[in-house]
């Protein structure tokens, strides 16, 4: 006879829970369809035309539109979040992330990541989990390969840390590896009038400076539809009860989200950028939380031309979003600290038609 109450649900990982090497598979496959599309699109208005456009992405060589590469990003996250960050008190970085081939509607996306880091904070209530994790269709065929690091609460402050190591991670991924994120395209039939920017790969130089211009507002039930779209439940968007006793008093929003709004707001002078290829490393500066207005601007770090490839050229871009500060001055770091305004610092490579 069981025992009344008997504990059967998932309380999540605390850090002391981690081991380095340790292997995890996460549950709940996730078919992504034109209805995430649809959704994805109304939350954050991105209109790169690869993406928004069966007609335009047929002349140019797909099957029909790719998804966009950051709702990729978001699905396959949100499968390592109940395993990974279910007790996290942030997100707090990427590294190494490499976008490996087009996802389109009616794929089906599955997870695994692998412990490669852990440290003890000095605190002792918190620790940093650094995981490698892939996305995989239903082929079994890797879409995403990326790093992250997270601060995860511990469940008993005495409780002993497991085996400390901080591991190294590559600057930039290689131009090399960068190739695979689309098929090979004719750059002929890129209309940029229905693209809507002339500017093509040629016209960008290293040191360029773009003002994105526009804000958005974040919203919470936008946050909350979002976060949820990724099935990602990390109780720290989600429970205002506990988070009202936390530092902040509030919700953090998911600082994906305020990575997908960048993103969209980068159209206006990147109109053309219609592949996220990469993410060199990525942080979370500060909090984000409804009410607040997004603004972004980017530079052009480097320019690569692709090993083979002839219609593509691939920008390393700096995006800077900030939180109730337009742009226009290009507001990042003064000495070694951040302007309190900045929320996001993304290094990451973009293909765009020569």
């Amino acid at each position: 006879m069981s025992e009344p109450f008997a504990h059967k649900t998932n309380p999540g990982n605390f850090f002391e829970d981690f081991r380095l090497g340790q292997e995890i598979r996460h549950a709940t496959p996730r078919t992504v369809t034109l209805g995430d599309v649809a959704l994805y699109n109304g939350l954050f208005g991105a209109r790169f035309a690869v993406q928004s456009s069966d007609a335009f992405a047929r002349k140019l060589g797909y099957p029909r539109s790719p998804l966009d590469d950051l709702l990729v990003f978001h699905t396959v996250f949100g499968k390592t979040v109940p395993d990974v960050s279910l007790n996290a008190v942030a997100n707090l970085g990427y590294a190494d992330c490499r976008f490996l081939k087009p996802v389109y509607p009616g794929d089906t996306l599955h997870a695994a990541s692998e412990v490669i880091g852990l440290k003890e904070n000095s605190n002792r209530k918190t620790g940093i989990v650094t995981v490698r994790s892939r996305g995989f269709d239903q082929e079994g065929a890797a879409v995403l390969d990326y790093v992250r690091w997270v601060m995860v609460r511990k469940r008993d402050e005495t409780s002993p840390a497991p085996t400390e190591k901080v591991p190294e991670v590559p600057k930039s991924v290689d131009v090399a590896k960068l190739g695979t994120a689309c098929p090979p395209l004719d750059a002929s039939a890129y209309d940029t009038v229905l693209s809507g920017s002339p500017h093509r790969f040629g016209d960008y130089k290293t040191g360029d400076r773009i003002d994105h211009v526009d804000g958005v507002t974040v919203e919470e039930a936008e946050h909350q539809i979002a976060t949820r779209l990724y099935q990602n439940t990390a109780r720290v968007h989600f429970n205002q009860f506990a988070e009202g006793k936390g530092r902040f008093g509030r919700r953090l929003i998911y600082g994906g989200h305020a990575i997908s709004l960048a993103r969209a707001l980068s159209f206006n002078g990147l109109g053309n950028a219609f592949h996220v290829a990469a993410i060199n490393g990525g942080r979370h500066v500060a909090p984000l939380f409804a009410g607040l207005t997004v603004f972004a601007w980017s530079e052009v770090l480097d320019r690569a031309e692709l090993p083979g490839r002839h219609d593509v050229g691939a920008l390393r871009l700096r995006t800077v979003a900030t939180k109730d500060r337009p742009c226009a001055d290009f507001p990042s770091k003064v000495g070694d600290e951040y302007d309190p305004a900045v929320i996001l610092d993304l290094d990451y490579w973009v293909l765009m038609p020569r």
